[in-house]
């Protein structure tokens, strides 16, 4: 199935879009546990209090879930959350095998993050 999204698009969305909207798309495309993994929280009820606005993540949990918030929005346009999901927590080729939401979690810099959308990005576009 091809890429659907324009990856320009894509990436503006993420640099645009309030946080709040950011993290209720991954809360509803992957789930708040998941959700919580890829910001690099234990307690996912903060999710939720990112939802509802009461709490600002910080900047780097900021940058993890927009660069989330692109790779999940190609792959769950392409082929769905539960694709998504699975592609999150797969051994990835691209990425050294490690799983994208490990990635993610572990990102320390915003240069931790350059690799993660390209890989979704190459990953939605299969078949082309």
């Amino acid at each position: 199935m091809p890429l659907l999204l324009d990856p320009i698009s894509v990436e503006r969305e993420a640099a645009v879009t309030d946080i709040a909207k950011i993290a209720a798309f991954l809360q509803d495309a992957l789930g708040q546990k998941i959700t919580a993994y890829l910001g690099g929280l234990r307690d996912a009820k903060v999710v939720g209090r990112w939802v509802r606005g009461q709490v600002d993540p910080r900047d780097m949990v900021k940058m993890r879930l927009r660069s989330g918030y692109q790779a999940a929005r190609m792959i769950v346009e392409a082929y769905g959350p539960e694709t998504a999901k699975a592609w999150f927590f797969g051994c990835n080729t691209r990425l050294d095998d490690e799983a994208p939401a490990s990635v993610l979690r572990r990102a320390r810099t915003p240069d931790d993050l350059q690799r993660v959308v390209p890989a979704a990005r190459a990953f939605a576009g299969a078949g082309d």
